[in-house]
């Protein structure tokens, strides 16, 4: 009987020098494993799919493969596109570890999940343990985001955030193999047998949010996601997205946000969210206009995020086009 097969989906967009990169430390840490790689240029559209088409062709690269979204649905959309193809002989694969672009596991890195979930059947996902440039940890688990989250980190008053520690989304200082709610993207192992039952990332997302859903839908089905320290993987971060240079949060943010809560607590529990954090937001606002301390938020985000939510809540122009029923991906199973 041949060893379970792992196949890692790499998503490019616009990054193809550092996909690369990121690409040669997977093959690295893949080379005692059965498997492939798949690279993924999101409709990049800047030559990406030619610079890495002609990169792996020119070094040789054996069970590496890249594909043409042909369209940028985002994140979630992109590596489905890489869980559809499967392996290059047409079947699926044991496994699969999804790898952001600008991510570079250690040589053990991806063994680790690899061996982890071979010895726990209950685990549905396994993530690494991320730090960036220089050793310093990234926070990336979390716990599932409630209304006393919403309160907790709109407020930014530190009584608060100690009496709601429990319910704090992110969950800092974890440094132990542990289960969490779920953990960002950034290298993550997960059972193929799981998406089969519970469907590939929701592609109404067009980023952030998509892992949390993910996750929330292996929790369902009572599948652990467990955050694998001896895993360790350097990310530089935000490298695609811009995110560390953002004047002002993006539109997508707030739709992702508001659809995570609508699909998963219903339109009620949404728009309470919403109010919460816009209450709380606004004491924070007054404290700070008070006592002249920074605000600590991007400019105009609670107008945004009332803009964006009412519109969704009340359904008015420039809302949330949002499915009525929103289901896992039909396309799972065939």
């Amino acid at each position: 009987m041949s060893a379970p097969s792992v196949l890692t989906i790499i998503l490019n967009y616009k990054t193809a020098a550092m996909t690369l990169r990121s690409a040669e430390a997977a093959r690295i840490a893949m080379q005692d494993l059965p498997g492939e790689i798949v690279i993924v240029d999101n409709d990049s559209q800047d030559g990406s799919f030619e610079t890495l088409r002609d990169h792996v062709a020119s070094e040789g690269w054996d069970h590496v493969r890249i594909l043409q979204s042909g369209h940028n649905g985002g994140y979630g959309a992109g590596n489905n596109v890489g869980i559809r193809a499967g392996l290059s002989d047409g079947s699926k694969p044991d496994y699969v570890y999804i790898l952001n672009s600008d991510a570079f596991p250690e040589p053990d890195a991806i063994r680790v999940l690899y061996d982890y979930l071979q010895t726990h059947e209950d685990v549905g996902f396994a993530g690494s343990y991320i730090y960036g440039e220089g050793g310093v940890k990234h926070t990336t688990t979390f716990r599932f985001p409630s209304l006393y989250s919403e309160f907790e980190g709109a407020i930014h008053f530190g009584p608060v955030s100690r009496l709601l520690r429990k319910h704090r989304v992110s969950i800092e200082n974890l440094d132990e193999t542990a289960r969490v709610d779920w953990f960002a993207g950034a290298s993550v192992m997960m059972r193929q047998s799981v998406l089969d039952q519970i469907g590939l990332f929701d592609e109404t997302f067009f980023l952030y949010f998509e892992e949390t859903d993910l996750c929330r839908r292996a929790e369902k089905a009572n599948f652990s996601k467990v955050y694998v320290r001896e895993s360790a993987v350097m990310h530089l971060g935000s490298v695609s997205t811009g995110m560390k240079t953002w004047q002002r949060v993006p539109d997508y943010w707030f739709k992702s946000r508001f659809y995570y809560f609508r699909k998963n607590h219903g339109l009620p529990y949404a728009a309470l969210a919403t109010l919460i954090h816009l209450g709380a937001g606004s004491l924070h606002w007054l404290r700070c206009k008070l006592t002249g301390k920074k605000l600590g938020v991007a400019p105009h985000f609670l107008r945004s995020m009332a803009r964006h939510d009412f519109a969704a809540i009340f359904g008015f122009g420039g809302g949330i086009h949002l499915p009525s029923n929103p289901k896992p991906d039909p396309q799972i199973g065939e």
